[in-house]
């Protein structure tokens, strides 16, 4: 059974922590749109897909519960109103990733058009929900057929041993807990393993907030995938490692942004990753549904870079170890740095287009034309 991270249903939404992985699994509820701002912001919930549906669902499920307590306003003006200063708040949370801000834009819009019709404050809610609501339905089949394609793609253009089976390697977390099910990136990776053509699965730790080591291995562990966690500066000498029966036949990952020219935000790392897998004639994959393709942004050098507190890159968080035994009970934080010394954190880097070999989309494949250029605004004529 694939890992559930976000658990809805009328008026109620449950999120996983995702702090507490991979030695915990504690779900907390959001009450509130300020429950989910801060739940995203805070990170105990993340992933580009995965914030876009806790932020809508978050205030859905506000809506109802306001409803149920007589303190929703019957006017349709007032409850338009309510929503849109809740969204415009939202939208404050991540600023890179592009899905929240769509999801914003679409659900405005839903509203908008909704005052002509709904006669109270009521319907104007219900029109909200089930906008909201057809968003989470929506991203687990769109992640299912990202997972159809991109494993079709590897399987036709990657590196294939002998045997027909494949090794990919994934950058940060693109799984369950960035999505509302399945993934898109770690998607790909279940549909080639549901298929019986995935070897084996590499991971990155990710630093330095290690999603890869916590919350991806946790989902491979999970769903009995055959994986191997790597630290971020094995990437190279994996991908070199050509004599071997591991050859990585693609790197997949997912985005947090592709600009309109293919141009691809994503956790910091992704930039050195593709650099290899160019050098070293691997095939580098991005995988993302289409909400995450901003065609507003020309470029790369248009996206704006979230940058982290610089804590995150000199401590560690975990539970104490005594050399035999886990004690989840004592979480502890361990400093890896000298004190004093200057922090640089940005949270995303950039991929060039050029870089990039294939965009994996719930509509299928984009990869470049006679000129080598991407075409990013056919996903939206399909």
């Amino acid at each position: 059974m694939v890992l559930q991270a976000i658990k809805y249903k009328r008026g109620q939404l449950e999120v996983l922590d995702q702090l507490r992985l991979p030695h915990a699994e504690v779900y907390e509820t959001v009450r509130s749109s300020e429950d989910a701002w801060h739940a995203i912001k805070e990170m105990r919930t993340r992933g580009a897909p995965a914030i876009a549906i806790v932020a809508a669902l978050a205030l859905a499920a506000e809506l109802e519960n306001l409803s149920a307590a007589n303190k929703l306003s019957d006017k349709a003006e007032e409850v338009a109103a309510f929503i849109l200063e809740k969204l415009s708040y939202l939208v404050t949370s991540r600023p890179t990733a592009v899905n929240l801000a769509d999801a914003v834009t679409k659900l405005s819009k839903v509203v908008e058009n909704a005052l002509s019709e709904a006669g109270n404050g009521e319907a104007m809610k219900d029109a909200y929900i089930q906008a909201a609501e057809k968003m989470l339905v929506d991203d687990v089949s769109d992640n299912e057929a990202i997972g159809k394609y991109g494993a079709e793609w590897i399987l036709k253009n990657g590196i294939v041993q002998g045997n027909s089976e494949v090794s990919v390697l994934t950058h940060c977390n693109t799984g369950s807990l960035a999505t509302a099910g399945y993934g898109t990136a770690l998607g790909v990776i279940r549909s080639l393993n549901a298929q019986g053509k995935l070897r084996r699965a590499f991971c990155t730790e990710t630093r330095p907030y290690n999603q890869g080591s916590r919350l991806t291995a946790f989902e491979l562990v999970h769903d009995k995938i055959p994986a191997t966690l790597i630290t971020d500066s094995m990437a190279s000498a994996l991908l070199y490692n050509r004599g071997s029966e591991e050859r990585i036949a693609a790197i997949v990952v997912g985005a947090d942004r592709v600009a309109a020219n293919g141009d691809t935000a994503n956790k910091i790392g992704t930039y050195a990753l593709a650099i290899s897998a160019r050098h070293h004639g691997v095939k580098f994959l991005i995988a993302a549904p289409r909400t995450t393709i901003d065609l507003q942004t020309k470029s790369g050098k248009d996206i704006v870079i979230e940058e982290r507190p610089g804590w995150e890159v000199t401590r560690i968080k975990g539970p104490r170890f005594d050399g035999a035994e886990l004690d989840p009970s004592i979480v502890e934080n361990v400093s890896i740095a000298a004190n004093g010394i200057d922090i640089w954190n940005p949270s995303f880097d950039v991929t060039p287009a050029e870089l990039i070999d294939a965009i994996i989309t719930e509509v299928g494949v984009v990869e470049k034309d006679e000129s080598g250029a991407f075409n990013m605004a056919s996903v939206f004529e399909k």
